[in-house]
């Protein structure tokens, strides 16, 4: 069956790095696009990076020069590096995969940072 799990998640101290990491199963790994996603308690899921089949990435502005998202189709896995960590960055993150009308969510990982 489907699997995404993702791992890496932790709490590091403001301006730490994380790299996450989302091992993908049970579909064509390398045809689908890829995103992270991350939640914040009381706020609503909101897309923060994600990467095409053909490796085009986009990224939201509030993480634009600090992350970096790529994919490794040999291994199926995906990746956030994540630098220079702000509070504001504390959230559960998701990774998604999408393919016209299919599309899988992993069971998320929680990114703290705090001092």
């Amino acid at each position: 069956q489907v699997q995404l799990v993702e791992s890496g998640g932790g709490l590091v101290q403001p301006g730490g790095s994380l790299r996450l990491s989302c091992a993908a199963s049970g579909f064509t790994f390398s045809i689908y696009a890829m995103g992270w996603y991350r939640q914040a308690p009381g706020k609503q899921r909101e897309l923060v990076a994600d990467i095409t089949s053909f490796g085009s990435t986009n990224y939201a502005d509030s993480v634009k020069g600090r992350f970096t998202i790529s994919r490794d189709n040999a291994r199926n896995t995906v990746y956030l590096q994540m630098n220079s960590l702000k509070p504001e960055d504390t959230a559960v993150y998701y990774c998604n995969a999408k393919y016209r009308a299919f599309g899988y969510w992993g069971q998320g990982t929680q990114v703290t940072v705090s001092s």
